[in-house]
């Protein structure tokens, strides 16, 4: 099994027909594009298999990566609630301007916050 390792925007050719372009890397998913001819199907592997199909013995599993997430709770929704009303009282410097845009990097906003 060939691995490649890629930038976005990198791409690589299957035959001569088929392009895959790596787009972006978004948390923990890969965006591909795909351009190949209409008469190649082209089918996720749960679809795959969820239809009857079997996994080609070519796929390995991978082992599941630790992600160290902070659980989000009350008290730290609270916590977040105190700094930017902390930020408010502080007034519009450009210390406090970059403050908010951090929290706001680390804890964007929400439409059901």
């Amino acid at each position: 099994m060939l691995r490649i390792s890629m930038k976005p925007g990198e791409y690589f050719t299957v035959g001569g027909d088929t392009v895959v372009q790596f787009d972006r890397l978004q948390g923990d998913r890969a965006h591909l594009l795909i351009t190949a001819p209409r008469e190649i199907p082209i089918l996720r592997g749960a679809v795959l298999e969820r239809d009857g199909g079997q996994r080609p013995d070519c796929v390995v599993d991978t082992p599941e990566r630790f992600v160290r997430q902070l659980p989000w709770d009350g008290s730290k929704k609270a916590a977040l609630g105190e700094l930017k009303a902390a930020l408010t009282q502080m007034g519009e410097g450009p210390e406090v301007q970059v403050l908010r845009e951090k929290l706001d990097c680390i804890f964007p906003v929400r439409k059901d916050d």
